[in-house]
C-alpha cells in the first residue's frame, strides 16, 4: 500500500480534558474512515460527537487537496490529544478560605492518508 495524499485537521482549546479525548481517539486510530464514523456514531462518550465533526473536517481537507476521493481508501494515520491551557477559577469555602477549580482544555488532531 502506498500513500498518495495526506491531510490533517485540528481542534484547539476544546473544553474537555485530554484524557477523556484519548479514550475515544484510541478506538479509531488506524481504522478506515467509514469504520471510524460508525464507531463514533454509536459511542456513548459525549466527546465522540465533536471528534466526529473533526473527522468530517479532515475528510473535507483531504478532498480539497486531492480532488474528490472515495472515503473507502482513507485511513486515520494519526489521532492524538494534547493538553491545552488550564482555566483556574476560585471555589469559595468556609471561614474565608478558597480552593481552585481547574477547567482543563485540550488540542485534538486527526490525520488522514489515502492509500491505494
Amino acid at each position: 500500500m502506498e500513500t498518495i495524499h495526506e491531510s490533517q485537521a485540528s481542534l484547539r482549546h476544546f473544553r474537555s480534558s485530554a484524557r477523556k479525548a484519548r479514550l475515544v481517539l484510541d478506538m479509531i486510530r488506524g481504522k478506515g474512515v467509514n469504520e471510524a464514523k460508525n464507531i463514533l456514531e454509536f459511542s456513548h462518550k459525549k466527546i465522540a460527537k465533536d471528534i466526529q465533526k473533526l473527522l468530517k473536517s479532515a475528510v473535507a481537507n483531504i478532498n480539497q487537496v486531492s480532488g474528490k476521493e472515495d472515503t473507502a481508501n482513507m485511513v486515520i494515520s494519526k489521532a492524538f490529544a494534547d493538553g491545552g491551557r488550564i482555566i483556574k477559577k476560585p471555589l469559595y469555602r468556609a471561614q474565608g478560605s478558597s480552593d481552585r477549580i481547574l477547567k482543563r482544555t485540550c488540542h485534538i488532531t486527526i490525520g488522514l492518508k489515502v492509500v491505494k
